[in-house]
């Protein structure tokens, strides 16, 4: 019989966005068996909220677990799996994985590193200030007053190295600002306060050597959300509006790719990325983060923007391991 290689499906984690990853493995695990079970042999590699590892439900040290496995497919989301930590881990034991590299994603993951790259690079994107979580729990007072007198408000705080928009707040006024910076720090070591700019928010992914594109860009998606902004009630539970393709001029459209392919490429990223936008009416196009794994989960909108060329998760999942292996 035909050996067929162990994809492990890696899920869960220790972070905020533990429930999104278990969402995504899960879709990435059922792809597998339902699509590919005659191609690969699907191992359901989970790390629970303490860390600890198992496989196929059966408790297993770290290393043992990705011994289990011929190519890992890194479903994991935010802290841990997108910061480059496990992609080191990885990469320290010459195991094949999907997504990037170990030093892309932790630049991809602080969205002050990011920030600097996509100005290096000429990539428009907001402007910010950036305050470290300690001073912010026991000078909170101080850093609303400065923050009101130097920075032209609205403004969105957010945590410098999180995804899914978890602990983000767009500010309107003085007395919101103490609360939202202190919400922020809760989940990174530091907190940047960015220009609010009014616009329309799109995301758009890139697939490499897609289609017999060296850097494929999927539609641009048009996103309408019920709530104030794209936050993680919007992305997860339904509660926006997604246009997909968007409703974008044709210029309008190859520019966004565009941004996202120069996003990806100057960022170092591999296998593929989804940038997120917004759009001023006379400004133009701002870069706001980079998601260098994005969600594949039934709400997700990776998985949308397939649909809308014409393709699937099983032929996207497929590929990807592809890349892994070569």
């Amino acid at each position: 019989m035909k050996h067929r290689p162990r994809i492990g499906v890696i899920r869960g984690g220790p972070s905020m966005e533990y429930d999104v990853s278990i969402n995504s493995g899960s879709t990435v695990l059922k792809t597998l068996r339902e699509s590919f079970g005659d191609v690969y042999h699907a191992k359901d590699i989970f790390i629970d909220k303490s860390g600890n590892w198992h496989v196929d439900g059966f408790p297993m040290t770290r290393e043992h677990s990705i011994q289990s496995a011929d190519i890992l497919f890194n479903a994991l989301h935010g802290t841990y799996g997108e910061d480059g930590k496990i992609q080191s881990f990885f990469e320290y034991h010459d195991k094949p994985f999907t997504g990037s590299g170990s030093l892309a994603s932790s630049i991809g993951m602080s969205k002050i590193l990011s920030k600097k790259v996509f100005v290096d690079n000429d990539i428009k994107t907001p402007n910010y200030v950036v305050f470290d979580s300690d001073r912010i729990k026991t000078e909170s007072d101080i850093i609303t007053k400065e923050l009101f007198e130097t920075f032209i408000l609205p403004g969105v705080i957010k945590p410098s190295s999180s995804g899914s928009s978890i602990g983000v707040t767009v500010v309107r006024s003085y007395n919101e600002i103490p609360k939202a910076l202190l919400e922020a720090a809760k989940y990174s070591d530091t907190v940047m306060v960015e220009e609010y700019i009014p616009g329309i928010e799109t995301t758009c992914a890139v697939i490499e050597k897609f289609r017999g594109q060296e850097l494929y860009a999927l539609p641009p998606i048009e996103i309408r959300p019920n709530n104030q902004f794209f936050d993680y009630e919007s992305k997860y539970s339904g509660k926006s509006e997604e246009i997909v393709p968007a409703t974008f001029s044709d210029k309008l459209k190859f520019e966004i790719e565009d941004a996202s392919r120069r996003v990806h490429r100057a960022l170092g990223l591999r296998h593929y990325s989804r940038s997120d936008f917004i759009i001023h009416p006379r400004r133009g196009i701002y870069v706001l983060e980079v998601n260098t794994l994005p969600g594949l989960t039934h709400e997700s909108l990776l998985p949308k923007a397939l649909k809308a060329v014409g393709s699937s998760l099983p032929e996207f999942v497929r590929h990807v391991i592809g890349l892994s292996s070569e």
